[in-house]
């Protein structure tokens, strides 16, 4: 499988190219890592190519903020320069600043 460097990076805000949703990413795939019984669920005719960046995001809608996996071809740079919803953006974010997240420092063993 011949995958792409990400184009979005952690923190970065994305909206939906298609669906009217957008969010923060927190964590990306080089490729498809997600069951196939989630794959067979796309329709067809609008499933993207597993050899591509997905990215992991806090999204949110007019009406629910939830988790989202998308890939990067469904996904466009969010220039709203506005902060998600999301409760759990404080979890994972220590800061947003001009118009990006700052993910908080991890610990490691």
């Amino acid at each position: 499988m011949d995958t792409r460097q990400a184009k979005f990076g952690i923190g970065q805000l994305v909206k939906h190219r298609v669906f009217p949703f957008r969010g923060v990413v927190f964590d990306v795939d080089p490729a498809f890592s997600n069951t196939e019984e989630w794959w067979e669920a796309i329709p067809e005719d609008i499933r993207p190519n597993k050899d591509q960046p997905f990215y992991h995001l806090l999204a949110e809608n007019d009406q629910h903020t939830y988790v989202a996996y998308v890939s990067e071809q469904n996904l466009l740079a969010d220039e709203t320069g506005e902060p998600v919803g999301h409760p759990q953006a404080a979890l994972i974010f220590e800061s947003f600043d001009d118009g990006a997240y700052k993910p908080k420092p991890r610990v490691a063993h």
